[in-house]
């Protein structure tokens, strides 16, 4: 396939190489660096930027991929430093205070809390610096394949439709999962079922010093809280709880919400005068969810319109920029190296596979009083603290040789269940029958976000 030049790049309506849906992390990036390889990229985003979105904290590992684009100076200016994770839990006497300098790999200590407003817009903008063809305001429509092309519909803000014909489609859609929801591939999660509600707050207490910044996790009865310092001096707080309990709501959101955040008395301390930006709750329900494919004849899905399964770890971002890294590889061979092609797509299908894999692997165990006593109480013995937080720093892709601490962690974590098997059982049940009891928020409109 002839290689496209970036100076005939196309025009709303127009012809084009690559037409990336989506412009947040892993759309911005996957376009960036595509048009850097001289294809005919266009960008779509629904939105105009800077607009609104939850997920704002980083791992340390997004530092290395914000190198590689070149934006890492334009974060560091928008961000909050974090240094590391704080648990709070009622049944505990004190705080778990872990550092990510105290993973396997040292050379990522820190990452940030960010508005994603601003960075996603930093993103956006430098995959437009990069020649790709950006569009803000457009919602796709549909995508209908053929053996030579796609054909990408789509609707401006002021109602006009646009078509685009392009040879490979990448879906970064994020909550929207459009090409999921096209292809019928788009499943709940079986073992994970959330729902969440949250704000952000001025005045809000938070830790002292070189800590101020780091996102402090408080369990409560019904899930747990996020607490994310962020460099305007406002703090974003949420509630990811079980949805039956989001469905008992019989008052407006924000006294639900004020409600909720009562039930945890040190949150409560953290928050005490502070005040409530704008007087506005958000809500989102029933977002644990996988697609059963990735990718197809002349198409990717990456990130978020693939699958998501929760946000306690602040994964999202670094997912995304991840599998927009290795969905590069996969385009690139489709236009210039068709026979290393069968290889990139098993290379993103791994790639795909796996952050979802070792996370959820923690995420489906976070409320069982096991694994909090664990996180609570924490040792390092033959490094397996170590290699927790080499996880939780994001650094799953690399050649850090801590898998073999993790194994033993996990064994760690089945003997003690094993040792506590009535209470991990009651635990056990509770949550399968939690899981079970889905739906979306009664009243509320459920917000499609790109994390």
């Amino acid at each position: 396939m002839p290689a496209a030049s970036r100076d005939t790049a196309a025009a709303p309506g127009g012809a084009c190489d690559v037409l990336v849906i989506g412009g947040g992390p892993a759309g911005s990036t996957v376009a960036a660096l595509l048009a850097r390889q001289g294809r005919r990229v266009v960008l779509v985003e629904k939105e105009h930027h800077p607009r609104f979105h939850i997920g704002e904290s980083l791992l340390p590992a997004n530092g290395p991929l914000f190198d590689r684009l070149g934006v890492r100076a334009e974060v560091e200016r928008i961000g909050m430093p974090k240094w590391g994770v704080e648990f709070v839990s009622p049944q505990h006497g004190a705080p778990s205070r872990l550092e990510f300098a105290d993973a396997w790999d040292k050379s990522m200590p820190y990452a940030w809390q960010v508005r994603r407003s601003e960075l996603d817009q930093i993103l956006f903008r430098h995959a437009a610096a990069s020649g790709a063809t950006t569009v803000e305001g457009c919602r796709v429509r549909g995508v209908h394949f053929d053996a030579d092309g796609v054909d990408v519909v789509a609707q401006l803000d002021d109602g006009a439709p646009v078509r685009w014909r392009a040879a490979f489609v990448v879906d970064a859609s994020g909550r929207d999962t459009l090409l999921a929801n096209q292809l019928g591939s788009k499943q709940r999660n079986p073992r994970h079922n959330s729902a969440a509600l949250f704000g952000h707050f001025r005045g809000a207490r938070r830790l002292e010093g070189k800590h101020a910044g780091n996102i402090s996790i408080f369990w409560f009865q019904h899930g747990w809280f996020w607490f994310i310092p962020l460099a305007d001096g406002t703090t974003s707080v949420g509630a990811t709880c079980w949805p039956h309990y989001l469905k008992r709501r019989d008052k407006p959101l924000a006294e639900f919400f004020a409600d909720t955040i009562a039930m945890s008395p040190e949150l409560s301390a953290r928050l005490q005068g502070a005040e409530l930006v704008d007087g506005r709750v958000h809500a989102t329900g029933n977002y644990s969810y996988g697609s059963t494919v990735c990718q197809g004849e002349r198409w990717l899905m990456l990130g978020d319109a693939y699958a998501f399964v929760d946000p306690v770890f602040s994964s999202g971002v670094h997912l995304a920029m991840t599998s927009a890294f290795e969905g590069a590889q996969v385009v690139q061979a489709f236009f210039e190296q068709p026979a290393a092609l069968p290889a990139a797509r098993r290379r993103f299908e791994a790639v795909m596979a796996k952050g979802p894999r070792e996370f959820s692997w923690f995420i489906f165990r976070m409320t069982n009083p096991v694994m909090r006593d664990l996180f609570m109480q924490p040792r390092n013995p033959l490094g397996v603290q170590s290699a927790v937080l080499s996880l939780l720093a994001g650094d799953i892709y690399g050649r850090t040789p801590f898998w073999g601490a993790l194994r033993l962690f996990k064994l760690i974590y089945w003997v003690s269940t094993l040792a506590q098997a009535p209470r991990a059982f009651k635990a056990w049940r509770m949550r399968r029958q939690l899981v079970a009891d889905g739906g979306a928020l009664p009243g509320e409109t459920v917000m499609a976000e790109r994390r």
